[in-house]
């Protein structure tokens, strides 16, 4: 079996594809995509997020949530907004945000190599949340959300995509928060050839973005299984993914807010955190410079925290993020929070927002203190994977987010 190999791909018929891509499922909460479809009948919303076309008081994870997005997605295939290709393809996929610009491969990457850890994760996934897409593949039978995989950067696969891109894409789009979503064919038999043995030569891939849809499609691949279909070769033993060299990637800050102090004032507060940090008040919004710094604003005061070094563990991967330096020194034993994922007095914020908005909600007097850190680096995540360890929650917020809808993978 390939690490990853070229797939049949359903997409938008060109003259579709702008009413069709909309954004990740797990972006928008129901509201949000109930406003973001309305008047939009062909939008991927119908699919990815079906209770928007249910009672409002519908529970997400009902049952005939899963049958109406298996409605509508048949009734965009038979009314021919979605077409699959005759033959299978790779896909060359171009983001750009502003500045920035990465340009990845659609393909569909092996469950085996998922299972035995060649594609490496970096976080724990929620029961819940993997059932919900364990319920959406088998219900559609197909993968409509792409998992964000990266790799070491290969001169190769450079090659390849900068010839392709220089041709007429198929799709060419900026959707509603301006990201512009490029995509083009690679169906030349020599150029499929030459992506997939030097993707089969790399010791690795690496999961970005997507671990409940990889773990999920491992689940839906051992059910079929069990249920007698073991042919290695059918397409539900493959995910759909996009893979990104890894000096394309962006990652931004993932802040923290906090709802109180614990009990203490401000100036305690200050008091209890010096014996780990270095604390100096600044003039404006604060954002970290390198790692080991972060921004706190409390009580209407932006400051500049710097951890003292001998507390650095360098050897240790998880111990030494950012993340995990703040966690361990300052959230868990000033603050008590022990458990991040479960405990209701911390919220996390995306750098996509801004400093602004952790300042905002301190002002609103909904949060006490919020901390701004410097973005997790793509070497640290690579590490903490290799080492077969998981990073703490809320560590990475990868920009720009891949569209639903551009490309899905139907399993035959």
């Amino acid at each position: 079996m390939s690490l990853i190999r070229p797939f049949r791909g359903l997409r938008p018929k060109p003259e579709c594809a702008n009413d069709v891509v909309a954004p990740p499922y797990d972006v928008l909460n129901t509201q949000e995509a109930r406003q973001r479809a309305t008047g939009r009948p062909r939008s991927f919303l119908h699919i990815s997020k079906p209770e928007i076309d249910l009672p409002a008081d519908i529970d997400p994870f009902d049952a005939q949530v899963y049958a109406k997005g298996k409605e509508n997605f048949a009734k965009m295939i038979a009314e021919q907004v979605l077409i699959r290709d005759a033959k299978p393809c790779y896909y060359a996929y171009r983001l750009v945000m502003g500045n920035h610009q990465q340009i990845g491969l659609v393909a569909i990457a092996s469950v085996a190599d998922y299972n035995t850890n060649r594609i490496r994760k970096h976080e724990f996934t929620r029961p819940d949340k993997e059932d919900d897409r364990v319920r959406q593949i088998d219900a559609l039978n197909a993968q409509t959300g792409p998992v964000f995989l990266t790799y070491r950067r290969d001169a190769s696969v450079d090659a390849i995509i900068n010839t392709v891109i220089t041709g007429k894409p198929v799709y060419d789009l900026v959707a509603d928060d301006g990201v512009k979503h490029t995509l083009w064919v690679i169906d030349d038999e020599k150029q499929i050839a030459v992506l997939t043995k030097t993707f089969d030569a790399m010791p690795c891939l690496y999961i970005a973005d997507g671990h409940h849809r990889s773990a999920a499609a491992s689940r839906v691949a051992a059910m079929r299984h069990q249920t007698g279909d073991a042919n290695t070769a059918a397409s539900h033993n493959y995910f759909l993914s996009v893979v990104f060299p890894d000096n394309q990637m962006q990652i931004l800050d993932y802040n923290r807010v906090i709802r109180d102090l614990h009990g203490m004032n401000a100036e305690q507060f200050k008091q209890r955190i010096a014996t780990a940090f270095d604390c100096e008040p600044v003039a404006t919004a604060y954002k970290p410079q390198r790692t080991g710094e972060f921004g706190m604003y409390l009580d209407g005061t932006w400051y500049r925290l710097n951890i003292k070094p001998e507390l650095i563990p360098q050897q240790d991967p998880v111990g030494r993020l950012d993340v995990s330096l703040l966690q361990n020194h300052l959230i868990s034993p000033v603050l008590g929070i022990a458990d991040p994922r479960r405990d209701k007095r911390i919220d996390f914020v995306g750098g996509i927002r801004g400093l602004a908005e952790l300042q905002r909600r301190v002002d609103s007097g909904e949060m006490q203190v919020a901390f701004a850190l410097h973005p997790t680096q793509l070497s640290d995540l690579m590490a903490v994977a290799d080492a077969n360890e998981v990073m703490p929650p809320k560590s990475t917020w990868f920009e720009p987010k891949l569209a639903d809808g551009l490309v899905s993978h139907v399993l035959d």
